[in-house]
């Protein structure tokens, strides 16, 4: 017993330590997968307020917490490398102009886009030395990789709309707060990523009982559709999704009417914090632990270049 305790000490002691900022529904179910991680260790749980669900089930959970915000950081800078802030669009740049101070990694799963629009399946090498990353949006996380095929394999991509639905019941009040943001994010991420200069993004909130899943429906308007290319370029894309959103599936393949293309996308979420409904938390949630675990793997080989480098140095 002792020494299987003495190894998940040394265990715990390797993995790199985060901080979670925000306790609603997207910080709590982040903290319940990164929990899982080989490679990440939540060592504070940062809200507002003691009385939350989010707080009772990070205490339950064996996590610390506080309510001072990221003051909390602030007072214990040693605390943690990585900040996730699962709060509101302004407050995330508050806190921006305090963490970078700290000279914190920032994951923002806001929609501030104050950092680099990141989607871990098309650019997370191109951020791994980046600051502050922006995970964009759930409806961007499921619909850019999509935009990003259509505009590697298109000739010419006029339009890009997107429309995602999700439970009501999964939206918190800071998701409710930045729809506005939401809408100009993810906007942003296709044209981006796309390349395309026109597009439109819309979230809808369904008040269904019981909870529908998460479902997006991308359209674009293409001129000479090349859906050979399509369809190959699509499949490959689902497959990096799913290693770390198994969720993840395409419900209507890549459908070509009169050159407008529509792909239809459905995400189920784990249930690790809300039910299974809750594909939105998942496909934000997972992309940033995906992209946690690249910056915490890239720090390891880091450290053994380092190592190896000292060693080389020492024999000669």
């Amino acid at each position: 017993m002792l020494k299987s305790k003495s190894r998940q000490n040394q265990n715990d002691k390797a993995r790199t330590k985060v901080a979670i900022l925000g306790s609603g529904n997207i910080g709590t179910d982040l903290l319940i997968k990164i929990m899982r991680s080989q490679y990440l260790r939540c060592s504070f749980f940062i809200g507002r307020k003691l009385g939350s669900g989010g707080m009772a089930r990070a205490i339950n959970l064996g996590v610390r917490i506080s309510d001072h915000s990221v003051e909390a950081i602030v007072d214990e800078p040693d605390c943690c490398d990585i900040v996730f802030d699962c709060t509101s669009s302004e407050t995330h740049k508050r806190h921006w102009t305090i963490l970078e101070k700290l000279g914190k990694r920032v994951i923002d799963l806001t929609p501030a886009k104050v950092g680099r629009l990141c989607i871990p399946s098309v650019n997370m090498e191109e951020c791994l030395t980046e600051p502050n990353i922006n995970m964009v949006s759930c409806g961007g996380q499921t619909a850019i990789p999509l935009a990003y095929v259509l505009g590697q394999t298109q000739q010419h991509v006029e339009y890009i709309e997107v429309v995602s639905t999700i439970a009501s019941l999964s939206a918190g009040p800071a998701t409710r707060l930045d729809i506005d943001e939401y809408i100009h994010t993810t906007e942003l991420g296709l044209k981006t990523f796309s390349g395309c200069q026109q597009t439109k993004a819309i979230l809808n909130l369904n008040p269904a009982e019981p909870p529908i899943d998460m479902q997006t429906t991308v359209f674009a308007k293409v001129g000479s559709p090349d859906m050979e290319r399509l369809h190959f370029a699509v499949t490959n894309m689902v497959e990096k999704i799913r290693k770390y959103v198994p969720g993840y599936q395409i419900i209507v393949p890549p459908t070509d009417g009169n050159n407008r293309i529509s792909i239809m996308v459905k995400v189920r979420g784990i249930g690790d914090y809300l039910q299974k409904y809750a594909g939105n938390l998942d496909i934000i949630n997972c992309a940033a632990v995906y992209a946690a675990e690249e910056f915490a793997k890239d720090g390891l080989r880091s450290r053994v270049r380092g190592t190896a480098s000292d060693k080389c140095d020492e024999s000669s």
